[in-house]
C-alpha cells in the first residue's frame, strides 16, 4: 500500500531541510523562495521496535518495515490558487497525495529570508489554508454546473451536487471541507470531488533546538509534531550510536523523523501486521478495521481471492512464547475465518487456493 504525504508550507520555513533529513537524500535546500521546483520524493520506513523482537526469534534474512513516501513541495504563496508564485503546479502536486503535513515555522533565524513580512505561525497557517479553500471552491465552481446537469438527467445523482453545493456555504465560509459534518454517504460523494481540503492534515512545528522539549499548542485540534528541522539535518551522517547520544544529551529518546513517520502512519488510519519466517520479518499496512481477507490480499490479490483461513498470534504471545511453535504448544496460534478484523501487531500466515 503506498502512502504519499505532500510536505508543505510557504517558502523557508524548513521544508526542503526537513525533507533532506528525513530522507536521507540530497536535495536543494536553498535561502531563497521556489528552490524546490519540481517535487522531490523520497521513502521513508516508519521506525517500529517489534520487527527487531520478531526478528530476534526467527532470525530471517532480511527486516521489511512498512514505508511512507514523502513528497516535498515548492513553496506556496499568497495567490497561488490564482496563479501566483508556481501556483496551479503547486496545487496540482499537493492533489496527487494522500495527506499533507504542513511545516510551520516556530523558529527564529533572521538570517532566512522571509517571502513575506509575516513572522507569525498563525497568519503563515492562515495563507495557506486559504489558498487551499479558494483552489477547492474554484474546483466546485467547475464542478457543480456538471452535477447539475447530471441530476437533471438522472435524479440518483442529486446526493453527489447536494453535498457539492453544501460545500461550496462552508468553504465560502473559509472552513476545511474535512471540518464539515457530513453522513458516510456524504463523505463518499465529497471524496470523488478532489477537494485539497479534504485531505488529512498534519501539523509539523520547525522550532529552535532549545524548543524541542516544549509541547506546541494544537492546531484546529489536531496535534503539532515539533521538529527542528537544524538538528534533525546534523543527524544525518551520525552512525546509529552517535545519534542516540546526540539525542540523548537533547533530552530526547527519539528523533523527530521517526515521530513525524509514524504520526503520518497513524493519520491515515493504518496499522501493520506482521509475516515473520527464515527469509524475511515485514510489516504489512493495511487500514484500521480491515478483515483478514482484505489483509492477505496486501500481500498479492490472489491471497484474497482464494482465502481460506489465515492463522493468527498476537504479537504479544509470539514473543512472549518464543514463535510460532510456542503459540501453537500454548494453544495461543488461532485460525480465523473471512470475518476476523486484523488487530495491529498481529502475525499472520495466511492459507488461500487459487
Amino acid at each position: 500500500m503506498a502512502l504519499s504525504i505532500g510536505i508543505v508550507g510557504l517558502p523557508n520555513v524548513g521544508k526542503s531541510t526537513l525533507f533532506t533529513a528525513l530522507t536521507k537524500k540530497g536535495g536543494l535546500a536553498a535561502n531563497y523562495p521556489f528552490a524546490t521546483i519540481d517535487p522531490n520524493v523520497g521513502i521513508v520506513d516508519v521506525p517500529d521496535a517489534r520487527l527487531q523482537k520478531l526478528a530476534d526469534i526467527v532470525h530471517p534474512g532480511r527486516i521489511v518495515p512498512a514505508t511512507v513516501e514523502f513528497v516535498d513541495i515548492a513553496g506556496l504563496v499568497k495567490g497561488a490558487s490564482e496563479g501566483e508564485g508556481l501556483g496551479n503546479q503547486f496545487l496540482a502536486n499537493i492533489r496527487n497525495t494522500d495527506a499533507i503535513c504542513e511545516v510551520v515555522r516556530f523558529f527564529s533565524d533572521p538570517d532566512v529570508i522571509r517571502h513575506e513580512s509575516s513572522v507569525d505561525p498563525q497568519t503563515d497557517m492562515d495563507t495557506i489554508q486559504t489558498e487551499l479553500v479558494l483552489a477547492d471552491l474554484g474546483t466546485l465552481e467547475r464542478a457543480i454546473p456538471k452535477l447539475e446537469k447530471e441530476a437533471r438527467r438522472d435524479k440518483a445523482n442529486a446526493p453527489r451536487l447536494a453535498i457539492a453545493k453544501r460545500l461550496q456555504d462552508w468553504l465560502n465560509e473559509g472552513h476545511r471541507a474535512a471540518t464539515l459534518d457530513m453522513t458516510d454517504e456524504e463523505r463518499a460523494a465529497a471524496h470523488d470531488l478532489f477537494l485539497l481540503t479534504m485531505k488529512p492534515i498534519l501539523y509539523v512545528a520547525n522550532v529552535d533546538e532549545d524548543a524541542l522539549g516544549e509541547e506546541p499548542p494544537s492546531i484546529d485540534g489536531a496535534t503539532v509534531v515539533p521538529i527542528s528541522a537544524k538538528v534533525e539535518s546534523e543527524l544525518i551522517d551520525l552512525e546509529p550510536d552517535e545519534a542516540a547520544e546526540f539525542l540523548a544529551d537533547l533530552g530526547l529518546e527519539h528523533s523527530g523523523l521517526e515521530t513525524l513517520a509514524q504520526a503520518a502512519y497513524d493519520l491515515l488510519g493504518l496499522q501493520s501486521y506482521f509475516t515473520a519466517g527464515e527469509m524475511e520479518v515485514k510489516a504489512w499496512t493495511v487500514r484500521k478495521g480491515a478483515k483478514a481477507p482484505e489483509a492477505a490480499g496486501v500481500i498479492h490479490s490472489d491471497f484474497e481471492r482464494g482465502f481460506i483461513k489465515a492463522e493468527v498470534a498476537s504479537y504479544d504471545d509470539y514473543v512472549t512464547l518464543g514463535g510460532e511453535q510456542g503459540c501453537k504448544a500454548a494453544g495461543r496460534l488461532r485460525m480465523e475465518g473471512k470475518e476476523y478484523v486484523v488487530q495491529d501487531g498481529d502475525v499472520m500466515h495466511f492459507r488461500f487456493n487459487v
